[in-house]
């Protein structure tokens, strides 16, 4: 079911941005092309008129927002498990698999978590935009498993969206990294941005490049060529762990992408070789956008990350902190 029409009023002059920018951040849920596209269909009006995405809104402007039914989605419904940590009308949580991809891309038409969720939702999906697609509200990596949060209606899909971008959801990961860590916990705050010459990676920029990034963490296991954290993203960048860990030079063990030199040295030193990077989102909490009660979810850690850390542990005894 769409969400009905909306209007509200400007409170204080924007001049400097445009209208399609200035809603971003109203519905962190929908793409900035997304609402260039409503602005131009005449979905989105100032004052009753059109208005081009380039509009500066003024203080007292009256904004009115039709959000259109939704379309076929054009991926196709296919009965793949899936491993539900939450479910009910409004949302699920799920506990995705590593090396499933989530949305159809080029390469990856079928099989991906989308595919498995039109089958599994039957209709009942997320169409904020006017499409009509599972309401994925935050990402995971390919090789990344863990906690996945899936809206089923749009106003859910609005309500979580607002909260992860008000950075109010607790997500906490388990990353193995490369070497020893010398600090037992620690924030990370550096500014992230796609890298200057390698388009598919992001890189830490210097203050004022990039978007600001924030990651703590906390040591829960070391090895003489390994250190296991539970790191908490208090920002949602790409790539954030990955990109704030290789920035203090212990990568994630297993990323095939950054920290190429440090796998090579760890498996060197250890004998093991991981498939995947070991980065697992292990449990996640929200409010629940209905009922406003607390939902937190646990994934395990999966089968391949628990036989990397096995022959650790066969190597030499962990240390505690």
């Amino acid at each position: 079911m769409a969400v009905p029409a909306e209007t509200f009023t400007v409170e204080t002059s924007a001049l400097a941005a445009r209208l399609d920018t200035f809603l971003r951040a109203r519905f962190p849920a929908v793409s900035r092309g997304t609402l260039q596209r409503l602005i131009i269909r005449g979905h989105i009006r100032v004052n009753g008129r059109l208005v081009k995405p380039t509009h500066a809104p003024h203080a007292g402007e009256q904004i009115e927002v039709s959000w259109p039914d939704a379309t076929p989605a054009a991926a196709q419904p296919e009965e793949i498990p899936l491993a539900i940590l939450f479910e009910d009308k409004h949302l699920l949580v799920l506990d995705k698999p590593p090396g499933i991809v989530v949305h159809p891309a080029a390469g990856h038409s079928a099989g991906t978590l989308v595919n498995a969720l039109l089958h599994h939702c039957a209709g009942q999906l997320s169409g904020i935009g006017g499409v009509a697609r599972p309401g994925i509200v935050h990402r995971l990596d390919q090789e990344t498993s863990g906690c996945l949060v899936v809206a089923k209606t749009d106003a859910a899909h609005l309500a979580l969206a607002e909260q992860f971008a008000g950075r109010t959801v607790e997500k906490i990961y388990q990353a193995l990294l490369c070497g020893v860590l010398p600090e037992n916990a620690g924030d990370i705050r550096a500014a992230i941005a796609r890298h200057p010459t390698e388009r598919k990676r992001m890189a830490v920029t210097a203050a004022g490049k990039g978007r600001d990034a924030w990651t703590s963490y906390a040591v829960t296991e070391r090895h003489p060529a390994a250190t296991l954290v539970a790191a908490t993203i208090h920002t949602g960048r790409t790539h954030q762990i990955r990109v704030h860990f290789t920035h203090l030079g212990h990568p994630v063990v297993g990323d095939a992408v950054y920290g190429v030199k440090q796998n090579k040295k760890f498996t060197a030193t250890t004998g093991v070789t991981a498939a995947r990077q070991m980065l697992h989102a292990g449990s996640i909490a929200f409010t629940h956008p209905q009922t406003k009660k607390l939902v937190k979810c646990v994934a395990p850690l999966p089968e391949d990350f628990r036989t990397v850390l096995k022959q650790l542990r066969a190597t030499a005894p962990p240390a505690r902190r």
